[in-house]
């Protein structure tokens, strides 16, 4: 049972480290989604071939929420709080555009 809780306490400790993290990169002005998404997504979302970048969940599959969750993270994402205006824009786009749906 001391396994079992101190597995667990240690489990939660790992999600709040994550849920803490953020990414200082900010895109150039005139960067393109592709050029974003290659720079700050591709260190954990690998391409899953040429044309598709990721596959999304229903949940997500739309600009507002794909901005939303790239500027606040998740609990394993960092934020990306200085991708903003435009350059989010462009990303949500690009990433939309490039990927598939679950």
């Amino acid at each position: 049972m001391k396994k079992v809780t101190t597995l667990l306490a240690v489990s939660a400790l790992l999600v709040l480290v994550g849920c803490g993290k953020s990414n200082e990169y900010t895109p150039p002005a005139d960067a393109s989604g592709e050029a974003i998404f290659s720079a700050a997504c591709t260190q954990c979302h690998t391409p899953v071939s040429q044309d598709v970048a990721m596959v999304l969940s229903e949940g997500v599959a739309n600009k507002e929420a794909i901005i939303a969750k790239v500027q606040s993270g998740s609990m394993r994402m960092p934020s990306f709080t200085n991708i903003q205006g435009e350059a989010a824009d462009r990303l949500a786009d690009y990433v939309l555009s490039h990927s598939g749906s679950q």
